[in-house]
């Protein structure tokens, strides 16, 4: 089993430069071309929606919106698990979802809460569902998943299955004490879950440093029995390296691990946010030359496996593929009324078919922004 810990002085572990170049002397992971072509035309979709979703909601089409923008690399740490581990996602991991397979036309009805949308409309923009993609539901209190995916990765070891889950979360959940539970019961279980802080530099509208005394997030995992790692995280190689290893020693029984993938939110929190007013505007500037997208495209031509021609491609076929996904929801229906009691539970009880029979006999108004 390859070791986790990082032996280089800074203990943060890259493979590429910010040109897009290995290192000297580091080991270059062995990710067949086909995935790492298939990991660039997935972050390239995650750019351009967010840069889409971000100008409708500026439009007033949509509600809301989270971007990812800088922090891509980091949603693909899921791409080294098998479809049936399961993964508990944070609001920022879109490349995550797109990587297991969640459809443009799914994201766009969830945005939009429409007849079609995996979650039937109960919940906020930006936070997805999916059942069928081992892809549990986004929550907007940060850390809540945190215990599950412990609970679900203790689970899996106690059914005898080798299971791994992943979750997600922000350097400002590690305040929280759903932090504190998850990681002291899956170091005490050894349960197979691999955490993966994104240390973006900003929770909201507060800087690392007044979050945590300890020298990085990575270093509290020794104080729950389990290795800590950093990584850059706008080195998708790098991301890749670490979370195979960790994802590893939980299958193989050896327990969690914590990894802090360093990288930067370079825009706002959300589309409510103003990041101009708590931080310096030069900040960004810095980032954006590390940006993981630059550095994996870099990577891919230095092998042969980039071209323009190639990129335009993606950048057309996309874009027309979330105008047409936009056009079919326009002309989508809300959510039926009755399906509020949908789920409640497997069959619906005697006053809960009472209830839904009382609303679906009242007087229905027109809703003008309803179609049909």
């Amino acid at each position: 089993m390859v070791a986790v810990a990082s032996s280089e002085k800074d203990e943060l572990r890259r493979v590429l430069d910010d040109d897009g170049k290995p290192l000297p002397g580091v080991r270059v992971p062995n990710i067949p071309d086909e995935t790492l072509t298939r990991i660039f035309d997935v972050m390239m979709l995650t750019r351009i929606m967010d840069d889409r979703m971000m100008r409708l909601q500026r439009q007033g089409r949509l509600g809301f919106y989270m971007k990812s923008i800088g922090e891509e690399a980091s949603h693909f740490a899921v791409a080294p698990l098998r479809d049936g581990d399961w993964i508990f996602p944070s609001y920022r991991e879109q490349g995550a979802w797109f990587w297991r397979g969640y459809t443009i036309q799914q994201f766009i009805d969830q945005l939009f809460g429409n007849e079609d949308d995996p979650v039937k409309g109960r919940q906020m923009p930006v936070h997805h569902s999916a059942k069928w993609l081992h892809m549990v539901s986004i929550s907007s209190p940060v850390g809540t998943q945190i215990p599950q995916a412990v609970g679900a990765a203790y689970a899996a070891k106690v059914m005898g299955k080798d299971d791994v889950s992943m979750v997600y979360f922000g350097e400002g959940t590690s305040s929280t004490g759903e932090f504190h539970v998850g990681m002291n019961f899956a170091g005490v279980w050894k349960a197979p879950c691999v955490f993966i802080c994104r240390n973006n530099g900003w929770a909201i509208s507060v800087p690392s440093s007044t979050q945590t005394a300890a020298k990085s997030f990575a270093a509290k995992a020794v104080g729950y029995g389990m290795p800590g790692v950093r990584v850059d995280g706008n080195d998708l190689l790098a991301v890749w390296q670490v979370a195979s290893e960790a994802i590893a020693r939980a299958r193989a029984g050896e327990g969690p691990t914590l990894i802090e993938a360093l990288t930067y939110r370079v825009q706002g929190h959300s589309s409510s946010d103003d990041p101009s007013v708590y931080r310096d505007p030069k900040e960004p500037e810095i980032w954006e030359r590390k940006d993981p997208l630059n550095r994996l495209r870099n990577y891919l031509r230095h092998r042969g496996m980039w071209s323009e021609a190639w990129e335009t491609e993606l950048w057309e076929r996309y874009n027309q593929e979330i105008t047409d996904a936009l056009a079919a929801s326009d002309h989508k229906r809300a959510p039926g009324i009755e399906t509020m009691f949908d789920d409640v539970y497997e069959e619906p009880s005697w006053n809960l078919r009472e209830q839904r029979a009382y609303l679906m006999a009242q007087n229905r108004t027109k809703n003008p922004h309803h179609h049909g």
